[in-house]
């Protein structure tokens, strides 16, 4: 068989290496990106209204389950 010679049973389909394979890769990473983007964004405006205020800046310790305890929800 020749260098030039292609193989006629190979499927251009599973053929992704190269330009195709690349575009593929960053079409699909930059989708993600985008639909993580929107979601983002509309966690943040769901959660925009919803401001606390602390109680006690001082009692609020560095790693404690009952931080919870030292701010209240402000609607």
């Amino acid at each position: 068989m020749r260098l030039n010679e292609e193989n006629p049973t190979r499927r251009l389909c599973f053929n992704l290496n190269g330009l195709m394979g690349g575009l593929i890769a960053t079409v699909l990473l930059l989708g993600i990106l985008v639909f993580l983007t929107v979601w983002d964004i509309n966690v943040q405006q769901q959660n925009a209204d919803k401001f606390y205020k602390i109680k006690d800046p001082q009692g609020i310790k560095f790693k404690s389950d009952d931080n919870y305890k030292h701010y209240e929800l402000v609607k």
